[in-house]
């Protein structure tokens, strides 16, 4: 592990001094009419142009005027070839007064962004965002917290389903450890739980508006009619396929044949839960989206199977099974884990890289304060991981010719370091929720 340090530190001087711009949320690039725009007549039609394609959306686009009526015809729609330009028609015969366009887009992250623009038709007065009439610009607290929660379970929940490696490649006594299952089930049953609550989320988090809202049937229609919402019904459905995998994988009877085929089905399913949270997160935004898609993809998966091997570890070494000897299968998960933290480290500078708009984001921005403190837990956890290698090997080499218990003292220490990074790993998830709700630049 001393190893992985230094190559984390290296990295950690290489983001600092490899940090170049990187893409950010959805923006408005402009708008027609302008923002505080004054006109002889009303427009057929009111536009804006973003800084990326976020597809059509409905409700994206509202015009009210000075007493909260809405005036636009609906529906949202692309009035030119340029797929980055999103527009709504106008009522006919709108009078003179002052208008305001309320937007709000979810960006390609799933991020919402939502602002307002003003204009007036003949000699009246601007109306603004302060003024008469009301718009919402900012997430509900409470919707912005039960969110970051979700994201948290759905975190911890890949993780537990990443435990499947441990049991599979280092614990063949697991499969018919029932605690062991139960783990693995709990995994799959949060990632199921939370895709459902993100779906009924997404429409209040984009909308800025309350808890009440997730039983509002047109959000959840707006929900599904775009990208996120999709990628949220591809997770349930894959973590299903997993769940009823699960049973059958583990069966210790199972002829090698079948063991095979459903240990590939099982990584196509993990894998395509893996990329409906790539796709879903600030990764997407980047021009070169393959490069942070791609590294997302490698940092979560090793994280889960990393930290979910340590949850599996913890029990195992917690109350073995009758006649186990836990050291060899704590040995064959430290060599597992370092190539899981070399995969971590070098996947995660290079998001880091990609993601944070400039090198000040670091100690400028919420973002760069929780990537430096995200990066701190690795290296704690790390060191603590550190001081298990170095259990397992001393419990190894120091027992007797044809033992089969690992060294009492040894145990006991890779015991406590074991639920040490357990629960650092659950602080460094907890970290990684709070940075997917988090803009780069801010």
């Amino acid at each position: 592990m001393k190893r992985a340090l230094a190559l984390l530190a290296f990295l950690l001087g290489w983001l600092v001094l490899g940090a170049v711009p990187a893409s950010a949320h959805v923006e408005i690039v402009s708008s027609a009419p302008g923002d505080g725009a004054r006109l002889s007549a009303a427009p057929p039609l009111v536009s804006v142009t973003l800084s990326e394609n976020v597809g059509i959306q409905p409700g994206s686009i509202k015009v009210v005027d000075l007493a909260g009526k809405q005036v636009d015809a609906g529906p949202v729609f692309q009035p030119g070839d340029v797929a980055e330009q999103l527009a709504v028609r106008l009522k006919p015969g709108v009078p003179d007064g002052s208008y305001l366009v309320e937007y709000a887009f979810v960006s390609a992250d799933s991020h919402p962004v939502r602002g307002t623009f003003a204009f007036v038709v003949g000699t009246g007065p601007l109306v603004t965002s302060a003024g008469a009439v009301s718009a919402s610009t900012g997430t509900d607290t409470a919707v912005d917290v039960v969110s970051t929660a979700a994201r948290w379970l759905a975190y911890l929940g890949v993780v537990l389903l990443g435990g499947l490696a441990f049991v599979v490649l280092c614990r063949p006594a697991a499969r018919t450890d029932p605690r062991a299952r139960r783990l693995l089930n709990w995994g799959a049953g949060l990632v199921a739980a939370t895709a459902v609550a993100a779906f009924v989320l997404q429409g209040p988090y984009a909308t800025g508006r309350n808890l009440e809202a997730v039983f509002d049937t047109g959000l959840l229609a707006d929900t599904l009619r775009v990208a996120y919402g999709k990628l949220l019904l591809l997770r349930l459905a894959a973590v299903a396929v997993l769940a009823l995998l699960l049973p059958r994988l583990l069966r210790p009877e199972l002829p090698e044949r079948l063991r095979a085929r459903y240990e590939n089905l099982a990584m196509v399913t993990g894998f395509l839960v893996l990329l409906t949270f790539s796709a879903t997160g600030h990764p997407v935004a980047d021009p070169i989206m393959f490069v942070s898609v791609s590294a997302d993809l490698v940092h979560f998966g090793a994280v889960a199977i990393w930290v979910g091997g340590l949850v599996q570890l913890a029990l195992c070494l917690h109350r073995p099974s009758p006649e186990e000897d836990p050291a060899p299968s704590a040995a064959r998960f430290s060599r597992l884990a370092a190539g899981a933290v070399t995969a971590i480290a070098l996947s995660g500078a290079v998001l880091a890289l990609r993601i944070m708009p400039s090198l000040s984001t670091l100690w400028t921005t919420t973002f760069g304060l929780l990537v430096l403190l995200k990066i701190a837990g690795l290296a704690v956890l790390l060191a603590v991981a550190s001081r298990s290698r170095r259990a397992v090997r001393e419990g190894l080499t120091k027992r007797d010719e044809g033992a089969t218990k690992t060294a009492t003292t040894q145990l006991r220490r890779l015991r406590q370091t074991v639920a040490a990074e357990v629960v650092l790993g659950a602080v460094v998830l907890a970290l990684a929720a709070f940075l997917t709700v988090t803009p780069p630049g801010g």
